[in-house]
């Protein structure tokens, strides 16, 4: 067979391009499938708190080193806001209020452009914080010119200080006066009570007769076997509770006698009031200290004072002193013989030996027979101190600038308090007590030792002869402070020492009912003169 010429032969077909077609729908399968599985992973991965997104994105705005660097014009802005701040303070007390608003105005622009920043996670640049920048270090030029510099605000805040310390002290001294005569108030309920009692006592002899037929009971208050108390008061109501809670509470109340001391004006209605009423078989003596003819200015100090026209003008008129001297410190009670009477207490009760003496603001809760075992160790008066806080200690209460006070007695020696006291009599005796008493009132008639009431004086006259009780016999502070409940629920002996007393409006409510339990509200006196 012939062949055909070259230029007559058929081409042969290429496949080259067919197979590239066929390359290119592989890889875009491949790729179709890659992305189907990409997308499953990313559904099955977990969702990334937004929280821990944030603060992924704050990496890329160190807020600290914003604020640490010299040069970031976010601290610029932050410093004027804060110098702005105090000026709009100044403006404001100055009365510009017009400038204070001014002041105000540019601080919220500028913290817009903080937050702005803040937002977008991306510093503050020059260019768009440059006009903030300059009208606010325009107006902190307006405020100095104004004088509302660093030495005009501290000259300012110093007038500011002492207008409001000379107000603080105004509302002070007006509080403690007003509280004072609060303190001092003998309610209308207990002068009717009075008033009623002593009608009583002489209208109904048979309470006089009563009384006289007291040969059992005259044994008994001369009797050292028995536990003896001692209450010098001229409040009625209060001198009862304090005899109420401790029969109450007392194992033998028929062992227990109470010596009662009042003034002439209340003894009939002590008297009354003890004959009406009976507590438990508990031995109850009133007596009043216009009796003991011992008792006069030739022997007691205090009364001697009495004498001394300054010293009535000081404690009656209030004209000395230009008022230097606080009211509480004038009080005419701190000269009272029944504030002072307990300086006596061996000649009171000539016959006994070992004596508990109560104020009459405060309230037994357990029994306190065991006060009269206790072994004082040679001293004379037993109490418990309180210490716990440098406010008690002798430095407090005496003048160390005096020099026969600080020649004789310890600034930190521990201080203790009157109200609950054991005192042993044939020591009180023996070391003549009474008489180192006398001894410092009488070098304290100018109140150079001291100002305030009859502690400081005990503090010094029973110097070295005090054994300190347990804290749980007398809990203290119900009259003027918060007090651990705790330490009421186990204390002996609770006081209302203070001016809030218990019988009084501004007693302290929390603290009324343990004293108020001991008092019958419906005896008929009681009713009659509106006790509630």
């Amino acid at each position: 067979m012939r062949r055909r010429a070259t230029d007559f032969r058929r081409p042969l077909r290429r496949r080259f391009p067919n197979a590239l077609w066929w390359v290119l729908c592989g890889v875009a399968v491949l790729l179709f499938i890659f992305t189907l599985s990409r997308g499953n992973q990313m559904e099955s991965r977990p969702v990334i708190p937004t929280r821990y997104r944030n603060d992924r994105l704050m990496e890329g705005l160190n807020i600290t080193e914003e604020m640490l660097n010299p040069n970031s014009v976010s601290r610029q802005l932050n410093d004027q806001i804060a110098l702005a701040k105090a000026f709009v303070v100044i403006a404001k007390e100055s009365n510009n209020l017009q400038f204070a608003w001014e002041l105000s105005a540019q601080i919220r622009s500028s913290q817009i452009l903080l937050s702005n920043a803040a937002t977008r996670r991306i510093p503050l640049t020059i260019r768009e914080s440059e006009t903030a920048i300059r009208d606010m270090a325009l107006i902190l030029y307006q405020a100095q010119q104004l004088h509302y510099d660093s030495a005009t605000m501290i000259m300012r805040l110093k007038a500011k200080i002492q207008a409001l310390e000379e107000q603080m002290s105004s509302v002070s001294e007006k509080s403690s006066k007003y509280g004072q005569i609060a303190a001092e108030e003998v309610p209308k309920s207990l002068y009717c009570l009075g008033i009623q009692l002593t009608g009583e006592w002489f209208r109904n002899s048979n309470l006089q007769r009563k009384t006289k037929d007291r040969k059992q009971i005259d044994m008994k208050l001369k009797d050292n076997n028995l536990y003896h108390f001692c209450v010098f008061s001229d409040n009625i109501l209060a001198t009862s509770v304090v005899v109420n809670s401790t029969s109450i509470n007392s194992k033998s109340p028929d062992k227990i006698v109470f010596h009662l001391v009042t003034d002439e004006i209340n003894y009939a209605a002590m008297k009354a009031w003890f004959s009406i009423n009976s507590f438990r078989g508990v031995v109850v003596e009133v007596q009043k200290f216009a009796d003991f003819t011992w008792l006069n200015a030739s022997y007691v100090p205090v009364l001697k004072q009495l004498q001394d026209s300054e010293t009535q003008s000081y404690y009656f008129s209030g004209n000395n002193d230009d008022g230097r001297t606080p009211i509480k410190f004038r009080n005419p009670k701190y000269l009272s013989m029944l504030n002072h009477l307990r300086f006596y207490i061996p000649e009171v009760f000539p016959a006994l030996k070992k004596v508990v003496f109560l104020d009459d603001d405060v309230v037994v809760q357990k029994d306190v027979s065991d006060l009269f075992s206790i072994d004082l160790n040679g001293n004379v008066n037993g109490a418990v101190e309180t210490c716990m806080e440098t406010f008690h200690r002798y430095h407090k209460y005496l003048n160390y600038s005096h020099p026969l006070i600080r020649a004789h007695f310890d600034p930190d020696a521990c201080g203790w308090a009157f109200g609950m006291n054991v005192f042993d009599l044939v020591q009180w005796r023996k070391r003549n007590v009474t008489g180192i008493y006398h001894y410092w009132q009488e070098r304290n008639v100018d109140r150079t030792l001291w100002k305030l009431g009859t502690l400081p004086p005990g503090l010094l006259t029973f110097y070295g002869l005090t054994e300190p009780l347990d804290p749980s016999w007398h809990i203290l502070g119900l009259g003027y402070t918060n007090v651990d409940p705790h330490l009421i629920e186990k204390g002996a002996v609770l006081h209302y020492n203070g001016n809030s007393k218990p019988w009084l409006k501004i007693g302290m409510e929390k603290y009324k009912p343990l004293w108020e339990k001991y008092v019958d509200y419906s005896h008929p006196l009681l009713q009659r003169c509106n006790f509630h």
